[in-house]
């Protein structure tokens, strides 16, 4: 069994509002993430799916400490990183890298893509002369699929999905053991989509990383994951294995965003029924009361208003929280 990387447990991010009445003050917080638990294994790719707005960006945000989280605990290899100090921090970040979802604008378009990739070496490697920065960073290059003869250009004279491949080099070059990838193909056309997929799948076996994986599009998500999370409005709806998720999903807001996914074939498309969620995303400054997603359900009913359902086990490796769970043979 693969060693257990990172666990996060009851993690929770709150972003302070003031107040709008006449006095000012401190207003109710909003809730981006509110007691998320999970683990990721050596080697695994884990899926984070839901709508915008459900906390997916600010949870891979502060399990990185990019952001500070307000309660909880992130667990780096048994090591809590929400206690390091800056120094001790900045050594274990050496394993930890993000690639973000907009490609041109996480690159400096005043640097060279040579000294874009380069430049987490000079940080942690600072023993490593000129030549031998150039010949690691030439290298990585290649391995995602961009030429040594490019090295001297600058971002704007490159395509998006060439500008993520940077940004997949720069974020590989240290030989991490997880990379963040937020979102980073959802501004690329259809094609261009599946070739950074299939080289960050590449990537993964090469180098044995794990990823976590934030999108919203769950046919992405399905290719590149062995297990999907679900979030809804900064809690955990379900979690589950890849096949087991989409082939028996438990929670009525997982068969919706499944049911929102197209299929290839026209017949079965045309004759499938949707399910529709109704109403807006309620705001995460006063969510709703008991479930978090029971303004929305089509199955809610009393209890739902009253308390929050726990995240319950169903079969192996499956756990999901609704009160209502229609468990299928």
């Amino acid at each position: 069994m693969s060693e257990t990387l990172l666990k996060v447990d009851h993690l929770k991010v709150h972003f302070p509002m003031r107040a709008t009445h006449l006095f000012g003050g401190q207003g109710a917080p909003v809730r981006a993430v509110d007691g998320v638990s999970l683990d990721l294994k050596a080697g695994e790719t884990l899926g984070i799916v839901g709508e915008s707005g459900c906390g997916k960006t600010t949870l891979g945000r502060a399990i990185l400490r990019l952001i500070e989280p307000t309660d909880g605990r992130v667990l780096w290899m048994g090591q809590d990183l929400l206690g390091l100090g800056a120094g001790h921090l900045r050594e274990a970040r050496r394993h930890m890298q993000i690639i973000f979802q907009d490609p041109l604008a996480s690159l400096d378009p005043r640097m060279s893509v040579e000294t874009i990739i380069g430049k987490p070496l000079r940080i942690f490697h600072p023993e490593l002369s000129r030549k031998q920065v150039r010949e690691r960073v030439l290298e990585t290059m290649q391995q995602v699929g961009l030429a040594p003869s490019m090295a001297n250009r600058f971002p704007h004279e490159f395509s998006g999905g060439q500008c993520q491949r940077i940004g997949i080099a720069r974020a590989i070059i240290l030989k991490p053991k997880l990379i963040v990838c937020d979102e980073p193909v959802s501004a690329l056309d259809v094609s261009i989509q599946a070739q950074i997929i299939n080289l960050l799948m590449q990537i993964q076996r090469d180098l044995g990383l794990s990823l976590l994986f934030i999108s919203h599009n769950l046919a992405v998500v399905r290719h590149i994951s062995h297990r999907v999370m679900v979030l809804y409005l900064g809690k955990v709806m379900e979690i589950a294995d890849r096949d087991d998720l989409y082939a028996r999903p438990l929670h009525p807001y997982t068969e919706a965003l499944i049911s929102a996914v197209p299929i290839a074939d026209p017949r079965t498309e045309r004759g499938r029924e949707r399910l529709l969620l109704e109403g807006d995303l309620p705001s995460p400054i006063n969510p709703p009361s008991g479930c978090r997603f029971q303004s929305r359900c089509p199955r809610a009913t009393e209890i739902c208003g009253q308390a929050e359902p726990p995240l319950v086990g169903y079969g192996k490796n499956h756990l999901a929280a609704c009160h209502h769970i229609q468990v299928q043979d």
